[in-house]
């Protein structure tokens, strides 16, 4: 996708991306924004309304001025590039991007169902098809991702969104890097950091096949294998190595989460010479037609209770910032740090 849309409305960019070049930029005017949704580090995801059209979409909002002081200005710039360049069933589509004077954004699909953590959360674990169904999808977006050598970096319930329908929507590519080999930054979530990457030894597609075992794992008990009050007694279990299985863990399950979860990266599935293609063929996949999965044609085991396309009530509820907190700044220190937004 080009970096910016051309003269289109959102409703109409959905039809694709830009081709002649041309582009009249929105600004924050053009969005009613009417919830939070999601709050981070350094920004926080609306629900907003586009008022051409009345359609619905998601505004992601970034402060400048927290980008550049923690530092973030190249994830920010990547996320946006990468998230550009990415068309795929079960990865939430990004429209376009603007900025003005304190503020970055990001246009982006609206997700109505929120996040699985929360539908895991509620449910306490899930069966051992339901884990199956949602694993068999992210397994093809990671595999799409890895396709383009992009890693993601951040696999983990919070940034797994429903669609209206139930099947997986990967959001927040704020750790995605594009890489032909392997990549030094510290980055993720503890629980789902991969050996290598608390080790500092260089690091590549792999740690996602990682992560997918932590979230295999999760999903399946409720809670990730390897816990604690802090990072870095989470860091010595990871180290470790040592899983505790319940009792209920179908036997497939178990046998393929130890082959995610080996600590020698060049023994772990997902990583050998076939592949993805391993983790397929395993037999916890046994039953799953792929090329149906891939065409949205599977019925999900959660379909999320939706009553109008700009319905919340699957998002938690944040407090609102005040009005003042929105206000521009009038003068833009930082616009040649973005120059593609």
């Amino acid at each position: 996708m080009s970096a910016m849309l051309s003269a289109k409305s959102p409703a109409q960019a959905e039809q694709g991306p830009a081709t002649n070049g041309v582009h009249l930029g929105y600004n924050l005017s053009d969005f009613a924004l009417l919830k939070t949704l999601g709050t981070g580090t350094f920004g926080r995801v609306y629900l907003a309304r586009y008022k051409n059209t009345n359609q619905y979409y998601a505004v992601k909002v970034l402060k400048k001025v927290e980008v550049v002081r923690l530092k973030q200005v190249e994830h920010i710039n990547s996320e946006k590039q990468i998230l550009a360049q990415i068309k795929f069933p079960f990865i939430v589509n990004m429209l376009c991007t603007f900025q003005d004077e304190t503020n970055l954004y990001m246009l982006l699909e609206y997700v109505v169902g929120g996040e699985l953590f929360s539908h895991l959360r509620k449910a306490g674990k899930f069966s051992n098809d339901m884990t199956r169904f949602y694993a068999a999808e992210i397994v093809l977006a990671i595999e799409y991702l890895h396709s383009l050598n992009i890693i993601y970096r951040d696999l983990k319930p919070e940034n797994l969104l429903l669609d209206d329908r139930g099947h997986i929507k990967i959001t927040d590519f704020g750790f995605a890097k594009k890489v032909d080999d392997r990549t030094w930054t510290l980055c993720g979530t503890p629980e789902y950091l991969a050996p290598e990457i608390i080790h500092s030894k260089g690091h590549g597609k792999a740690v996602d096949w990682w992560a997918l075992g932590i979230l295999i794992f999760e999903m399946l008990a409720g809670y990730p294998p390897f816990f604690d009050d802090n990072p870095f007694g989470i860091y010595e279990k990871i180290l470790a190595g040592r899983i505790v299985f319940p009792a209920h863990f179908d036997a497939n399950a178990k046998d393929l989460i130890k082959r995610l979860l080996t600590a020698d990266r060049t023994k772990r599935l997902g990583n050998l010479k076939d592949g993805s293609e391993d983790i397929k063929r395993h037999k916890w996949f046994r039953g799953v037609d792929w090329q149906a999965l891939l065409n949205r044609a599977v019925q999900a085991p959660i379909v999320p209770v939706i009553s109008h396309p700009g319905d919340t009530r699957n998002f938690e509820s944040y407090p609102e910032l005040m009005e003042e907190d929105q206000q521009l700044q009038g003068v833009d220190p930082f616009r040649n740090l973005f120059k593609d937004f």
